[in-house]
This record gives C-alpha cells, structure tokens and sequence, in this order.
C-alpha cells in the first residue's frame, strides 16, 4: 500500500515549514531511520527521519517551497511489490478516516499522526504494516490485528511492534486520547494590514516579508504581554569585587585557553539564588504551577532576525569554567540555526543582557511558562558613598526582574533578586 509521508511538527509552535532540500530522490529505497529531507521551522533548520522503510515513489513538495502546512502530504512511499503506476490507486484516505487532519496541535516529532487502530482493507482482513514490522510480528508470535499503528494513516511500523510487549494494544485503546490544548482567543492587535499600508500610500518604503521566526515571536510575546501579570523589581549592582575576582580568575585559567565573561558569572549567580529561594524556581503550568529542583537558566541570545533563549541545564552543579563552555557552544549553533528542540525549550527562568550595547536599563518581557526574567544593563562608573560615608566612584550595573505574578508575589521576587546581588557582590562565595 503506498503510503503519504506529512510534513511534520518539528517543534511546538510549528505550523507550516520550508522543505529546504531533499536528501532522497524518486526510486530510492530508504530504511528506518534514513534522513530524507532538510526542514526549516520556524527556529531552525533539521533533518526529517524516515520513520520505516520503503521505496520513494514520488516527490509532491519541491526542494525550497516555503510555507507548507503541517500534514500537508510532501512524498508518497512505495510498499515491497508496488511501483509508482500505483499511486494514484492508493487508497490512503478511505483507508483511515480517524486519521484525517485536524486543526488541533500537530503531533510534533513524527510525520504522521496516530490513528486510534491498525486500518484494515474494504475486505476487512488485512491489516497495513511494513514488511519490516510483518517479520519482527512474526518472529515474536504478535497478532498485528491487536497492534495500533502509529505510521502514516495508522500503519503499523517497527516501533509499534517492538514495543507490543511492553505497551499492549489493548491498554492503549483505553486510554483516553489527551485533550487538544483550548487555543488563547486573539485579541485586536491594532489596525489592520491593508489599514497601516494605506497610511504610507505615497512615501517610500519596502515591504519585509514575515519568516517563521518573526511570527513566533510576535505571537508568544503579544500572548506574554496579554496574559502573563508582570510586575518589575530594580536593584544597582557594584561590580568591582566581580570585576577584580574575574580578572584573577582569567590570568589563572589562561593556559586552559578559558576566558571568564561577567554574564558568565550572572548565569551563576541566578542558577544559586533559585536554589536559595525554591518557591521562585517555578512556572505557570495553567491549572497549577510547577515547582523545579534543579536550576534550569535560559540564556537569551540574539541572531539575525530574531532570537533563541537555549536553556543551560542544572547550572547551579557547574563550574563557572563548564558554564563558559556550554554557553559559547550554544550560542553558535543558535546563530547557526542547529539547535535541537530540547535545547531551547523548558527552565524556569531567563536571562537577557543587553550591557554590551551600552544599555543602562531596560524591562524584559517574560517567556511563557518561566517565571521570571532579569533583564541586565551595562556596568558604568557611577558616584557611590562608601560604607564609611565617603563619595567614591564605583562600577556599578542596573538590573530589573519582570516576574510572573501568578507564579511569584512581591516579596519572593525580592528575596530572589536579593540573593542575586549578594552572589555578584561577593563572587568568591559562588565558588564555596
């Protein structure tokens, strides 16, 4: 039976992608596992497993064709014994209607969508598998008509059958499908397109087309803006204990060709104040908030066009030498567009740092679900009086907290971002 491969859910907020380029052409035979094509979603560019094996008939989506939906059939695969004069004979859709599209949230990591049970033919003795699943069923003695498929229009593939014996059929069938997420009603955003155009009729101007990227952006934070009840805390910060401890720290880590950054320290200290103030390592999980053990630090890390927040996992356990490490690995591949899903997604809190452009202050806006994130400015030589009274000059930097107020109250925020500036005005207890 020929099947359609769909253009898949690469990641959450996906909804359509480009098909940058196929890496099989029409007639190859490929195997579970085997790269067919370069995807472009709308945070990176990722390669697209073949999820069984089989000939590819024909292409449906050229390479470089931008915009295409998720589900939206891109390729027919050829089952052992077919050729391509099959395809257009394949009854794929009359097959499996409980595996028509919906507009609910796409299956993300698969091409296909799970149908609630293996399709049988109009016959209704035959049930649709891989040849490759047909002779793992049969070496295990497993009745495929008991199996649910999660291939393409519900065929049972070598996944299904592997994990039959751990996961039988019969207990997936009662368990309820989970409920699609009740999508967040849209709100008037302002004039419309052909309205703002009209207003400059006559002036010269180019119009930028929008990329995946920029309308992930526009959506989640108009939804941050909207939903999400910041509140902001401000706290100046001297910096020349840090500045003088990283110095020392660098003439030492020299010969290991490390060199510290200030927001190397910054993520430190964040990660170690979350530990300090559990309750405010949280997010907003909608009915409920969750509440993180480890220290789980998003970075935020501009690129052209847009930007990615990749999270540093359990930072409060590393050394700031590894933090230095992990962050300019992560912060290439961001700009490089190669980051993985998991690498982007999740913590509990977030950093953006916009000191290096010599920005004083500024207030961040959230990253739904985290709880909170502090926004840092650049650290200038300011006026202070010392403790024993005196004016002296200092180095001194601003820092906001814009919190959650649904996760986090007035006074966790500020013990939180107490704890913060304790840690970078004392940099040697970082390291007890």
């Amino acid at each position: 039976m020929a099947i359609e491969i769909l253009m898949p859910a690469l990641s959450p907020t996906m909804e359509e992608g480009t098909l940058a380029k196929w890496l099989v052409k029409e007639g190859d035979t490929v195997a579970a596992g085997d790269l067919l094509a370069e995807i472009e979603t709308d945070k990176a560019t990722m390669e697209f497993e073949a999820v069984d094996e089989g000939v590819v008939g024909k292409i449906l989506v050229a390479a470089g064709t931008e915009g295409v939906k998720v589900n939206t059939p891109i390729a027919v695969m050829l089952d052992e014994g077919e050729s391509a004069a099959d395809i257009s004979s394949a009854p794929a859709k009359a097959e499996a209607p409980a595996a028509k599209q919906t507009e609910a949230a796409p299956q993300a990591a698969s091409a296909a969508k799970t149908a609630p049970a293996a399709p049988k033919s109009a016959e209704g003795d035959r049930v649709f598998a891989s040849p490759l699943a047909r002779r793992i069923a049969a070496e295990k003695g497993i009745d495929l008509a008991g199996i649910t498929g999660s291939g393409p229009h519900g065929r049972i593939v070598k996944a299904d059958v592997e994990g039959a014996k751990a996961a039988p059929a019969a207990a997936d069938a009662e368990t309820p499908a989970p409920k699609a997420a009740t999508p967040v009603a849209a709100a008037p955003s302002g004039p419309s397109s052909d309205a703002v155009v009209a207003m400059y009729q006559g002036r010269a101007y180019e119009e930028v087309k929008l990329d995946g990227m920029r309308k992930t952006i526009a959506a989640r934070l108009t939804e941050a803006k909207q939903t999400v009840p910041h509140f902001y805390l401000r706290r100046e910060i001297r910096l020349d204990a840090l500045m003088k401890f990283r110095a020392e720290l660098n003439k030492q880590l020299e010969p290991r060709g490390v060199k510290l950054s200030v927001n190397d320290f910054i993520i430190k200290a964040c990660a170690l104040a979350l530990q300090a103030v559990p309750d405010a390592n949280a997010v907003w999980a909608g009915d409920k908030v969750l509440r993180l053990k480890p220290s789980d630090v998003a970075v935020a890390v501009a690129i052209e066009g847009g930007l990615f927040t990749p999270v540093l996992k359990d930072a409060e356990m590393k050394s700031l030498s590894a933090l230095s490490a992990e962050m300019k690995d992560l912060a290439k591949r961001a700009r490089d567009r190669k980051l993985a899903p998991q690498e982007y997604q999740g913590g509990t809190f977030a950093i953006s740092n916009l000191g290096m452009f010599g920005i004083e202050n500024f207030d961040a806006v959230i990253n739904p679900p985290h709880g909170a994130i502090l926004a840092v400015g650049a650290g200038l030589k300011k006026p202070v009086v010392g403790t024993d009274g005196e004016l002296t000059v200092a180095t001194v930097m601003s820092v906001t907290l814009s919190v959650d107020h649904r996760v986090i109250d007035g006074a966790l925020g500020a013990e939180l971002l107490r704890q913060i500036v304790e840690n970078l005005e004392n940099p040697m207890v970082m390291l007890a």
